[in-house]
């Protein structure tokens, strides 16, 4: 007896989610429903596929082997019902995208609206990470990638740079005087990343001729828990422009040693896995990002 797509959806969903309860959330199925349904692809197959404990789920090497062909056969039917809605101009579906949290929230966010108004007809699912994740493992369909590009599996469409300057409240440089060389950050409160140290380089030439890498007086995670501890006063801090955009026109933040700061970018490029075909779902997001970001949140 053959599987069924639905049988290999709920198998990769599994696996993708790390367990069976998040899956049968993900699929709008019951735990026992999912249960059931691996059970009886495992008996279909004639092997067991994951093993089970209390903690954690595992592919045993026959899953692995079968997962391989599930994803390829579930971006075949995926691509064959786009390429027919495509024939009808008329699009549809759920487009997948990742982002880390601060550009989903100062970029994608703000112009969200008016893509789902141009397009109602497709479900956008929006993910967030301060990682790069996996594309195919996590079925994402287009990511915005902040940096330098490594993944030679991936194709890259460039959608401008986003200078880095360094930054701090009125009130704080008010308390603590505004530094008048690099060597007076010494005597501040710099706040830095906890986990991407490379952002911890900042676009400060020293004697040497190397940047400054600051060791930071308080750290967070992500870049918008740093913005909002500018705000508050809480010390200087090293963000690109697109997210320090409105806090910087509107005089909350302002400029800390700009003569001193090198012009240094950020590449942003939207991504998609080389092997996948670009649906048009996805060719229209992009297509929209090139349109509107340029300018207001980018520099070309």
């Amino acid at each position: 007896m053959k599987s069924t797509l639905e049988e290999q959806q709920a198998f990769v969903t599994v696996v993708d989610s790390g367990s069976i309860t998040d899956a049968a959330e993900r699929l709008g199925m019951t735990v026992s429903g999912v249960s059931r349904t691996l059970n009886r692809l495992e008996q279909k197959l004639g092997a067991t596929l994951l093993r089970r404990t209390t903690r954690r789920l595992e592919l045993t090497e026959e899953g692995e082997t079968f997962l391989g062909h599930c994803r390829h056969i579930l971006t075949a039917v995926e691509e064959a019902e786009e390429a027919m809605l495509d024939r009808h101009n008329q699009p549809q579906g759920k487009l997948r995208i990742n982002a880390a949290p601060s550009f989903m929230q100062f970029v994608i966010v703000p112009v969200i609206g008016e893509f789902r108004a141009r397009y109602p007809g497709i479900t956008l699912e929006l993910d967030t990470h301060d990682r790069f994740v996996d594309l195919l493992e996590q079925r994402v369909d287009l990511a915005i990638r902040i940096g330098k590009l490594e993944d030679s599996s991936l194709h890259a469409r460039l959608l401008g740079y986003s200078p880095l300057r360094l930054l701090a409240s009125p009130a704080y440089l008010k308390r603590h005087g505004t530094p008048q060389s690099i060597d007076d950050l010494q005597k501040h409160s710099l706040l830095g990343f906890s986990q991407l140290d490379h952002l911890n380089r900042w676009p400060l030439c020293l004697a040497d001729g190397k940047p400054l890498r600051i060791t930071p007086t308080l750290a967070a995670s992500s870049g918008s828990t740093l913005l909002e501890l500018a705000i508050a006063g809480e010390g200087i801090v090293c963000l690109a422009d697109f997210m320090t955009i409105t806090s910087h026109h509107n005089g909350t933040l302002v400029d800390v040693l700009p003569d001193c700061t090198e012009m240094q970018t950020q590449a942003v490029n939207a991504v998609y896995y080389r092997q996948t075909t670009l649906s048009q779902r996805t060719r229209l997001f992009m297509e929209f990002l090139v349109e509107r970001l340029p300018g207001k949140y980018l520099q070309g």
